[in-house]
């Protein structure tokens, strides 16, 4: 990590804040690995080393014999790990929320996106991407498969927005997915149907991205776990798939799988030659979002509510107001996906037909 952010996972080492407003770190610091409390970055250990040397850790596991990745929020030290940071759960704050989130969005995509250099956004039209793209002077890049939601939810906000130009469409065919299918779960590390099927899109992004000389991707991860965006948590209590009794706490549930689902996502981008940029998940709108009430996560249906409002600054009501697939259904990879799985014999009657098809394919 360079000086400056050493210095300030320095500081919060000592006085134990989890969020000292970086965009997340990981790395060699004073004779420790540590990770933020996120784990926006990653960073991996040799499973029995027992001092910290220059070839016992690395960024990428694949430098590694055996690679343990260090837990998010937490250092090791002489082959020991302890937890250093634990999210913070501060009470709902209902002063001037929608300013505190516009506040906290303007300053985290200033910073992360006005300096990064051979810059390039990952567009789906939705609200979470429109907001790197209303402040990214950088082409705006989406894939999907033919007639994909995807694609046609970006040629339209790109329209309201009047950034067609900008507009670049990876038009993906069912043998550009077959290809992909192994490269992503050995960059991955996964087998798993669903893990794959949503680095897809985003490694054949990447790897457009790549193509086209740029080595940065901004990417609108984290807005869904701290906004609200998930039917799980709209539908908390009543939904089976969390536990918690308010939405409030089912968006801390989902905030959980952050660190699992960013090493996924890292690992897919970073092996398609790009390094991804997540201004959504600094630390300032990590805080703004922790303190929202439950009615401004969702509220009469309407999910990612305060961050819809706070966007209304800078985009069209249509574009901050849209609905949006998830990106291996909107991009329509994982149907393709499993169309693969059933043409090389792996049935839907079989159990998880698709691993066993992405398996078979190693």
């Amino acid at each position: 990590m360079d000086d400056g952010v050493a210095e300030v996972a320095r500081d919060a080492l000592a006085s134990g804040d989890p969020l000292p407003g970086t965009c997340g770190f990981a790395g060699e610091l004073d004779g420790r690995l540590v990770r933020d409390v996120l784990g926006r970055d990653l960073c991996y250990v040799e499973a029995d080393a027992a001092e910290l040397t220059s070839d016992a850790w690395s960024h990428d596991p694949d430098d590694l014999e055996s690679p343990t990745l260090i837990p998010a929020g937490h250092v090791w030290q002489n082959g020991e790990t302890r937890r250093a940071w634990s999210l913070p759960d501060p009470p709902a704050n209902r002063e001037r929320v929608v300013e505190r989130v516009r506040d906290a969005i303007l300053d985290a995509v200033t910073r992360s996106l006005d300096d990064t250099a051979n810059l390039a956004v990952a567009f789906s039209g939705g609200v979470d991407s429109a907001l790197l793209a209303a402040h990214a002077d950088a082409p705006l890049y989406v894939a999907g498969y033919g007639d994909a939601t995807d694609v046609e939810s970006a040629r339209e906000s790109a329209d309201a927005m009047r950034r067609r130009d900008d507009l670049r469409v990876c038009d993906l065919s069912l043998d550009d997915i077959e290809a992909a299918v192994p490269e992503v779960a050995r960059a991955i590390g996964r087998t798993n149907a669903m893990d794959v099927q949503i680095a897809l899109p985003l490694y054949l992004v990447a790897t457009r991205v790549a193509a086209d000389g740029h080595d940065h991707l901004a990417l609108g991860q984290g807005a869904d776990e701290l906004f609200g965006g998930y039917a799980k948590v709209a539908n908390a209590p009543d939904d089976d798939r969390v536990e918690a009794d308010t939405v409030r706490g089912a968006r801390r549930e989902v905030l959980a799988t952050l660190p699992d689902q960013l090493e996924r996502d890292v690992r897919a981008i970073r092996t398609a030659g790009v390094e991804p940029v997540t201004p959504l998940l600094c630390d300032d709108v990590v805080r703004a979002a922790l303190t929202l009430p439950g009615e401004w996560l969702v509220e009469n249906g309407v999910r990612k509510r305060a961050l819809r409002e706070a966007a209304n600054e800078w985009l069209p009501d249509c574009v901050a107001n849209r609905e949006k697939k998830a990106v291996q259904y909107g991009s329509l990879v994982a149907r393709e996906v499993d169309r693969l799985a059933r043409q090389a014999g792996f049935k839907r009657r079989m159990d998880d037909h698709v691993t066993k098809y992405v398996e078979s394919r190693l």
